[in-house]
């Protein structure tokens, strides 16, 4: 961008660059194909180089008949909880099929951007942390303490923790999962991570999912695999801080303090 500098109602004879905080800096973005645009479009409008290199793939679940089987009973249950964007995309497709949400069905997601999503969707979310996007942050609330004698439908990946219907059990709460989606590692070349790294045409790396910090370091070997863990790392968690140390990561990754594209990119101006 630039302007003009020069009196009102002068003629602009000069002109000066306006820097941008991202001038310069080459972003790796590793979120799945169709997720990434949004936050490669941030990431441009602030001056920077998006890099995108996906490391996790999203797919049907194995047994898409025993999805479409409990969300036919969700008229038994008191709360549905959405565990990511994921989960109310693929979620709210079978759900939608199946005639909608019940009208007296309570609604949860884990973060601000499952319950954005499920705006879009024209849902409304009863219940959801506001600063945080974890399990722990969405059984902090009040909502979730007094959950005796309730049913409670968990639309999720396969796999993934168990802290959460776990401890609503402890609280009495009967739990069941409505499994909706696999994570997988996508069918990607390492060659042009690799030539990225080797060449230094990197700067700071973003990632939001365990499973994608994993893929990223086990893609690589040697000099490349060197040079990944000495670059500033983007994480969403401190669950995710902790496995980029324990997978080698020279400096403390730095945690997203809010959900939300916008604050993954104000944490890449931060840690530049």
């Amino acid at each position: 961008m630039i302007y003009c500098r020069a009196a009102p109602g002068k003629s602009c004879k000069t002109f000066i660059p306006v820097a941008k905080p991202l001038d310069g800096v080459t972003v790796l973005v590793t979120r799945p194909a169709h997720q990434a645009e949004h936050l490669c479009q941030l990431i441009a409008t602030q001056g920077g180089t998006a890099r995108r290199f996906p490391l996790l793939a999203i797919t049907e679940p194995r047994d898409p008949e025993a999805l479409r089987a409990i969300t036919r009973r969700l008229a038994e249950f008191d709360l549905v909880i959405f565990i990511s964007p994921n989960a109310v995309e693929k979620g709210m497709q079978v759900i939608q099929e199946q005639g909608g949400l019940p009208v007296r069905i309570k609604v949860a997601a884990v973060g601000q951007g499952s319950a954005r999503r499920l705006a879009e969707l024209g849902v409304n979310t009863d219940i959801f942390p506001a600063q945080q996007f974890n399990s722990e942050a969405l059984l902090a609330m009040e909502e979730l303490q007094s959950v005796s004698g309730k049913r409670i439908v968990i639309y999720r990946g396969e796999g993934g923790r168990e802290l959460l219907a776990q401890t609503l059990r402890e609280r009495g709460a009967t739990v069941e999962y409505a499994e909706c989606y696999r994570r997988e590692k996508p069918d990607v070349d390492p060659d042009a991570l690799t030539n990225w790294l080797n060449r230094d045409e990197l700067d700071i790396l973003t990632v939001t999912s365990s499973e994608s910090l994993r893929n990223m370091v086990e893609l690589l070997n040697g000099p490349a695999r060197s040079a990944l863990l000495a670059l500033p790392i983007i994480v969403v968690s401190e669950r995710m801080q902790q496995l980029a140390c324990e997978l080698g990561f020279k400096t403390p990754a730095i945690i997203v303090k809010k959900a939300g594209d916008a604050a993954i990119v104000q944490a890449i101006i931060d840690g530049r």
